[in-house]
């Protein structure tokens, strides 16, 4: 898989990838990271990217005519292709007209206002061989970036960052993860939180007593079948009360089911309790 990161800092992403599993799996040939500046595709002398918007109002909205003409000529080479470092007074390279833009590769703009990103994005972006990922800046970009160039838009979560950049590097860590030959663990993506519809379960290491704190007897009983069910009902558990909204949605079975039932009594039983005493 090859991901284009279109921004205005390619430096932010220093270090991002190049450590522990996106490191790995670069030099295992499994994924690709390409940065482009928009600024090199800015017209004139100073290589304006920005500007103030129409109808008045605070702070700088990013032009279409950068954006477009980086992802337009990027996407019709072979991922992987950069273009030698402008130099002053160079103009920027300008894409075919009309622009062929590979209908497989996903443009992705990364906003506050796009769908929320979750497990299973993240599980279809990675069937993707190519993905292109725009950062926002600033107090956005041009509309028509959004209606005449993206096919999707993508938000990390319901707050406001400085930019794109965070969550662009979020995006292709959670897709690289899901990658065959990634992990360590081939399953072990797969039993991640959110993986199966709910949060992970607890888990344990060496020492099996710290500071007087032991680890579930079952863990160490040698009973598989036991154990895998002590996971799933601890799963249950903290999802109901961490994250009950996931439960919606979730593959639930008849003894899960009944399971949360179990749950509620209990918490029915706790309550009445408190009211009593």
């Amino acid at each position: 898989m090859h991901f284009d990161i279109f921004t205005l800092f390619p430096g932010m992403f220093t270090g991002v990838f190049t450590d522990s599993i996106l490191k790995r799996a670069q030099e295992a040939g499994i994924m690709s990271v390409a940065l482009h500046n928009i600024r090199d595709y800015a017209e004139g002398r100073h290589r304006v990217t920005d500007d103030t918007p129409y109808g008045g109002g605070g702070g700088m909205v990013m032009k279409p005519e950068p954006i477009f003409r980086a992802v337009e000529t990027v996407l019709t080479h072979e991922p992987g292709w950069a273009f030698a470092p402008l130099h002053p007074g160079d103009e920027p390279p300008v894409p075919a007209e009309p622009p062929a833009r590979p209908p497989q590769a996903p443009i992705i703009l990364l906003s506050p206002q796009g769908w929320p990103f979750t497990q299973r994005i993240a599980e279809e972006l990675a069937g993707q061989a190519r993905i292109a990922l725009i950062c926002g800046r600033y107090e956005g970009v041009d509309e028509r970036v959004r209606t005449g160039l993206v096919t999707d838009a993508i938000s990390i979560g319901d707050f406001v960052l400085s930019g794109g950049e965070l969550a662009a590097a979020v995006i292709v860590d959670a897709v690289t993860r899901l990658l065959p030959g990634a992990l360590g663990c081939e399953m072990g993506a797969f039993e991640d939180s959110f993986a199966t519809g709910l949060l992970e379960y607890p888990q344990y290491t060496r020492p099996a007593v710290f500071r007087g704190d032991g680890i579930p007897d079952i863990l160490v009983s040698g009973d598989h079948a036991r154990v895998a069910r002590w996971r799933r009902e601890q799963a249950l558990r903290r999802t109901w009360r961490q994250r009950p909204d996931l439960l919606a949605s979730a593959a639930l079975s008849e003894a899960d089911r009944a399971f949360l039932e179990t749950l509620s009594a209990e918490e029915d039983a706790q309550r009445m309790g408190k009211l009593t005493n």
